[in-house]
């Protein structure tokens, strides 16, 4: 568990799932991530999430207000599969219910996931990406203090042969 002035990270449990579904079937919170999951999707995520936690030891964290509240999720995610255009890498990443935006929730939880995460592993750079469309994660990206980094730009192949590009920022 990590504790900032106003939030509480901490590990998965089973009754965050209803929480982290609901927020991923908000069109406006899902806009820029290819819409809307279904609950099979969000039950798929939700068990990555648990399992890097239990095999990595780090992963995103729930992130609550201090009476409890299910805000959204924070944290450092390993990516250890080589079929990413960055390949094997760290990523620091946030998503937030629509009535927690503009609280500095995002910023606060990732600058505290980013110190917990230094502590605890041995990666030369943690990176983060979004599209250029997400102009809320970039400037968050920019308060949490990561730097942009145009030459790790990619694209993935989505769906009908369209692709998504990032956009990646580093933590030095």
């Amino acid at each position: 568990m990590i504790s900032t002035e106003r939030l509480i990270l901490r590990n998965w449990r089973d009754d965050h799932f209803q929480h982290f579904f609901a927020m991923h079937m908000d069109p406006r919170v899902m806009a820029d991530l290819g819409g809307p999951m279904t609950e099979y999707q969000s039950q798929q995520k939700f068990e990555r999430y648990r399992t890097a936690e239990i095999e990595h030891g780090i992963s995103r964290w729930a992130v609550e207000d201090r009476e409890g509240k299910f805000l959204g999720y924070a944290g450092v995610m390993p990516r250890m599969t080589t079929n990413h255009p960055l390949g094997s890498h760290y990523e620091v990443g946030w998503r937030f219910n629509r009535n927690a935006w503009g609280c500095g929730y995002a910023t606060e939880s990732a600058k505290a996931a980013l110190v917990h995460a230094k502590s605890h592993l041995d990666a030369t750079e943690i990176v983060s990406y979004t599209s250029a469309e997400n102009l809320r994660s970039q400037a968050v990206m920019g308060r949490v203090g990561l730097i942009r980094r145009r030459s790790l730009d990619f694209l993935l192949p989505v769906e009908n042969d369209k692709f998504w590009r990032g956009l990646v920022w580093v933590a030095l």
